[in-house]
């Protein structure tokens, strides 16, 4: 059983030589209809992330040592497509990409609705900070220039990000300019408070580096800073997370809110943490409902 195990998880991924080996799913698994290989990497991107050993992939389809940008492109069915994209950021604490549920899991059911997404490999900051918010950059950039061969309008491009990609994608709805922040944004059970009573230390050792200062973690709790041009907002969250306190995300609704930017905030009884793109989670099903009628409102904003 183990020896088959192997083989077949063998089958599923494999390498491509570079300075440091990076690791690709096969569209046969993942059920991409296109994958970008290196977008770009430690050597081509603005920043390193310092990282020199090679990428590498557990059971669970979790990565580690990223230091090359990949996309997997789901192309909307051109009978249902609305012309909108989403960037999809899986989580991982910014210690490893968990891109089966989080990425493909999450993009397999917004190309069933119409809605063309790209999964991003993205590089792990290893105390780099400036390292994924590039890669998101660079890849809506990318989505913006290029998707019109998906049929994707570059003024409907947006982003989803669970836990720590959560918490990249709310960072990209905040940090870079107004002209090129997503055109919205849905954030399930999101990182975004780095003090010290509802942060998850992981994220933000892995991102700051374990010696950063209360100021640093101040300074990069989300919540603070939101302003008017961020971009319409959907939080989903489970009430008895224990791995990310949900009160991160109302204190980034609140302030949302209090800058007028459109939100919404459904808070699911239970389910905790990590269930993004599991069908056999218990609210799957309104999840997904409020993440269909989300981006319905989303595309009427934009006619």
């Amino acid at each position: 059983m183990k020896r088959s195990l192997i083989i077949l998880f063998a089958a599923v991924v494999t390498s491509v030589a570079t300075a440091q080996k990076p690791v690709i799913i096969s569209a046969n698994h993942s059920g991409a209809d296109e994958i970008i290989e290196n977008l770009w990497n430690n050597s081509t991107a603005p920043h390193s992330n310092g990282i020199t050993a090679d990428e590498s992939i557990n059971e669970k389809f979790e990565l580690f040592d990223t230091t090359q940008t990949d996309l997997y492109i789901y192309k909307a069915d051109p009978a249902l497509a609305t012309g909108q994209a989403v960037v999809v950021v899986p989580g991982g604490g910014y210690r490893k990409v968990c891109i089966e549920y989080d990425g493909f899991g999450v993009a397999r059911y917004l190309r069933s609705i119409g809605i063309t997404a790209i999964v991003v490999k993205y590089r792990l900051p290893n105390g780099h900070r400036e390292v994924p918010l590039e890669d998101v950059l660079h890849t809506m950039r990318y989505v913006r220039t290029q998707g019109a061969k998906w049929g994707v309008d570059p003024a409907q491009v947006g982003i989803l990000g669970s836990s720590a990609g959560g918490y990249l994608a709310a960072h990209a709805s905040n940090a870079i300019s107004d002209a090129e922040k997503p055109a919205f944004a849905i954030l399930i059970y999101p990182v975004i408070s780095g003090t010290t009573r509802s942060t998850h230390h992981g994220t933000f050792g892995n991102m700051l580096g374990q010696a950063r200062t209360d100021a640093e973690q101040e300074y990069y709790s989300l919540e603070n800073r939101v302003t008017p041009t961020t971009p319409p907002t959907l939080l989903l969250l489970a009430d008895d997370d224990l791995t990310v306190p949900t009160i991160s995300s109302t204190r980034y609704y609140k302030a949302l809110k209090y800058h007028g930017v459109a939100a919404a905030m459904h808070t699911f009884p239970s389910g905790g943490h990590g269930w993004a793109g599991h069908n056999d989670y218990k609210y799957a099903h309104p999840a997904k409902e409020a993440i269909a009628d989300w981006l319905k409102i989303q595309q009427n904003n934009k006619k």
